[in-house]
């Protein structure tokens, strides 16, 4: 079944190339933690769950003020050791009939060798002509919010694709993410591949403000069509940012046998926000590209991991940056409850 695997996965990325160079490459897990610099900076434990990947100078605090990612760093968890950049997710838990919770593990998205974490992309722009503005230092953002309960609100490009069988078919060749089948919630039935999360961040920017109170505001959407569509920014946020994505793949097939799910067929997923619906679904980024990096790699249209502007370390040495968690003892096996969340009933 190798040779399937790959084959599809070299089709795909055939397919993807074809439609839009992309910076895409991927990042191993850096930690699992009660930690969140940006939301709750200095505080342990943070409110819920993250999986953080990046730059192991990631902490609690990160003064904006005084950290320097690059600097401070000493190994990167992603593709390319220039990045040292800090990306971060909720967690997925599965809850069985019992009560008890089990973090629902991962595996690596198409074309790509990574232990868990987040398969992450830059995107210039889809007409092949118009600049893109790479981020700068200090900039930081999120998207998504983990205390939404209801699809009203919800922010555009957040959604779950339902693989509908292995070898991501029926789902990654299913089109754009967040298109077709796609959910903003999570999937109502179990995935015989498992599940895909995407995270999309907003494209244009304030030009002035590396962050701002609710580290959204400094951002905005196309005041027209979309990114996709070249469509312009607001006047109140000139600067075309690259697309900033992220995906995360979900191995929930374990937990696909009918006999543990809820006895009333409700689907038995969880948010590490404490969340069954999908909508606080979010992503949070801190920008640590060193010196001009990703701006040359934009500016080339660099595809895929495939950057001769960019310098490359191999998937052992991205996987043996890891950190040590610091805020919750045990995040595997089956939990009592998800770690910084009540029990529930």
């Amino acid at each position: 079944m190798q040779w399937k695997a790959s084959a599809v996965a070299t089709a795909l990325l055939a397919q993807t190339a074809a439609a839009q160079q992309m910076i895409r490459f991927g990042c191993s897990q850096l930690v699992i933690d009660l930690v969140d610099p940006l939301v709750n900076p200095g505080v342990l434990p943070s409110p819920h769950l993250h999986q953080i990947v990046g730059g192991n100078s990631f902490n609690a605090s990160m003064d904006p003020a005084s950290h320097d990612l690059v600097a401070e760093s000493t190994c990167t968890s992603c593709t390319f050791s220039e990045d040292f950049s800090n990306y971060w997710t909720a967690v997925l838990f599965f809850r069985a009939r019992n009560g008890t919770y089990h973090r629902v593990p991962q595996f690596p998205n198409v074309g790509l060798r990574t232990d868990g974490g987040v398969t992450v992309y830059y995107i210039p722009s889809y007409d092949g002509r118009t600049n893109v503005t790479a981020f700068q230092p200090g900039f930081r953002m999120l998207v998504g919010d983990a205390a939404l309960r209801q699809q009203g609100g919800m922010q555009r490009q957040l959604c779950h694709r339902c693989y509908e069988s292995a070898f991501y078919e029926g789902g990654a060749s299913g089109g754009a993410p967040c298109t077709g089948a796609d959910t903003q919630s999570l999937p109502p039935k179990p995935c015989a591949g498992g599940i895909r999360t995407t995270i999309t961040f907003p494209t244009c920017w304030d030009g002035k403000n590396l962050d701002s109170p609710d580290h959204a505001s400094h951002v905005a959407y196309p005041s027209s069509g979309s990114f996709e569509s070249v469509g312009p920014c607001p006047d109140s946020h000139p600067v075309r940012l690259p697309q900033l994505m992220y995906e995360v793949m979900w191995d929930t097939t374990p937990f696909n046998d009918p006999e543990m799910w809820p006895e009333d067929g409700s689907q038995p997923f969880y948010w590490s926000t404490g969340d069954s619906s999908g909508y606080s679904q979010h992503g949070d980024y801190v920008f640590g590209w060193k010196g001009d990096a990703l701006q040359r790699a934009i500016d080339a249209r660099c595809n895929n991991a495939v950057c001769k502007e960019l310098k490359i370390q191999s998937s052992e040495d991205a996987m043996r940056c890891t950190k040590a968690r610091v805020a919750v003892d045990n995040v595997d096996g089956w939990l009592d409850s998800i770690p910084g969340q009540p029990m529930l009933k």
